[in-house]
């Protein structure tokens, strides 16, 4: 959704934008091409893709690239007019096998976006107790079968590859599950990746600090691709744009204290022909804030 995001996030000549999430570069190309002679910070875990994204931005002589996580973008920047999130897992990394990440490729159970990190798919597969596994598969996946698949895992060990996993997976499921549309291992291997990398962590974290950063006008766009995610970003917008309902109702107007923050949109989904042009756009939903005191 980059025309969208684009839109909301509403670029300003000279101002100092962060793309937290740089992939490769598609995103961070647009927000140069409106910056002009202002600042863009790229952060992204996968040296990889910040290595790519260097050869796509090679133009551009105002892009700051930084590996490490969005959560601590306030290590590296002051104030800033614009925030943007792109979630998830980029195509490049589902698309290689060798990542891990895909239910559809035979390759090493990895799924670290950061390959500098110690924990990988293959140490929470093996070494996490049945208990912890069906925790992280219902808590990070909504996977209703979770206690019957960490059992699963658990009795299939050493599980060393996608494939692997996958089997004991299916060997988990009844054959009414199997026979149902969509892959048996998507939601486990979703919950997984969340484990590996902390994402849900990473953006607790940043919604619950961006404001210290942002200036008086400045917004914050989000895309999500699961409820998870939505979930936490509709909801801290929604507070950040609301005032106590009990205080409308026990102060006089004028004494009640304005919202900080005002929505720019409740939530918009890709159109027909962006998901015909990339099925992995069907899942998600793009939000905005804007910062109106402070």
């Amino acid at each position: 959704m980059p025309e969208k995001a684009i839109e909301l996030l509403d670029v300003r000549q000279g101002g100092i934008y962060v793309d937290g999430t740089l992939g490769r570069g598609g995103h961070s190309k647009l927000i140069l091409e409106k910056l002009k002679d202002g600042k863009l910070y790229c952060f992204d875990l996968d040296e990889e893709a910040i290595k790519e994204s260097k050869e796509v931005l090679k133009d551009y002589d105002n892009a700051v690239f930084i590996h490490d996580n969005f959560a601590n973008m306030a290590k590296y920047v002051d104030k800033v007019d614009g925030i943007l999130l792109d979630l998830g897992v980029s195509s490049p990394q589902f698309d290689e096998a060798q990542r891990g990440f895909s239910y559809r490729y035979d390759g090493p159970l990895d799924m670290r976006m950061n390959q500098e990190d110690s924990l990988s798919a293959c140490k929470v597969v093996n070494e996490y107790s049945e208990e912890a596994l069906a925790k992280v598969l219902w808590e990070y996946g909504e996977e209703k079968n979770a206690r019957r698949i960490a059992r699963s895992i658990v009795e299939n060990r050493p599980l060393k590859t996608t494939f692997e996993l996958v089997e004991a997976i299916k060997k988990a499921l009844p054959a009414r599950v199997l026979s149902k549309k969509g892959h048996p291992a998507k939601q486990s291997f979703q919950a997984l990746r969340i484990e590996v990398n902390h994402e849900l962590d990473s953006l607790k974290r940043f919604l619950n600090e961006f404001d210290g950063i942002l200036n008086k006008d400045g917004r914050v766009v989000i895309i999500t691709f699961h409820s998870l995610e939505d979930r936490l970003v509709k909801r801290a917008f929604k507070a950040l744009s609301s005032v106590d309902d009990d205080l409308r109702i026990a102060l006089r107007p004028e004494e009640v204290k304005k919202a900080d923050y005002v929505l720019l949109n409740h939530g918009d989904k890709a159109d027909e022909k962006e998901v015909e042009n990339n099925h992995r756009a069907k899942s998600a939903i793009i939000r905005g804030i804007r910062k109106i005191n402070g």
